[in-house]
């Protein structure tokens, strides 16, 4: 099974857990009913925002749900075997570099975004959650908390995450960075 079933039905696993109906997901996440059934479906894949907003009422990172549909990670991982997620919609590419484990705190993801892209999140999917983003490519807009940062090739932004988040990609070309992140 692929990893967008996999993650389609991780999804629909994790409302059943909670008791909840589509209708009460929706109203949590603001995310229409009919959308949220053919996501459980896989009949469409999320967008980085929706998936957001799921990892937030699900109070898990973005890694942490990714893993949780991927097989037991080697100690090495090779290119060719690291997981890569698209949102075509949006130009965002994520990479796991060293794909997250349940027992472990911390993983390396390499992330890619094309001149225009702007995700928001509205809150962290776990309050407190560390990140340090280093740019190896290309300039990028972080805002975190109401707090805007340019952050350029080379440069490292390091922050605990409490409240709203955003990436955009004012161009020309792509910024490519890669993301530590260490759940608290």
């Amino acid at each position: 099974m692929e990893v967008s079933a996999r993650l389609a039905a991780r999804l629909a696993e994790l409302r059943v857990e909670r008791g909840w109906s589509l209708e009460e997901l929706a109203t949590r996440t603001g995310v229409s009913r009919s959308t949220l059934s053919r996501l459980e479906r896989g009949e469409i894949s999320p967008t980085a925002a929706l998936l957001g907003r799921l990892c937030t009422v699900y109070e898990r990172p973005m890694s942490r749900l990714l893993a949780e549909v991927e097989s037991e990670p080697p100690q090495v991982v090779r290119v060719a075997a690291q997981e890569v997620w698209r949102d075509e919609s949006s130009g965002f590419v994520r990479r796991s570099v060293s794909p997250p484990h349940p027992g472990l705190r911390g993983e390396v993801v390499e992330a890619t975004l094309r001149p225009g892209t702007d995700i928001s999140y509205d809150a962290p999917p776990v309050p407190g959650l560390e990140q340090h983003v280093w740019v190896l490519e290309g300039t990028v807009e972080i805002t975190v908390d109401g707090h805007a940062h340019i952050v350029e090739a080379g440069d490292c932004l390091r922050f605990r995450l409490w409240g709203a988040s955003r990436f955009r990609c004012p161009g020309p070309g792509q910024v490519r960075y890669a993301l530590v992140v260490v759940l608290p």
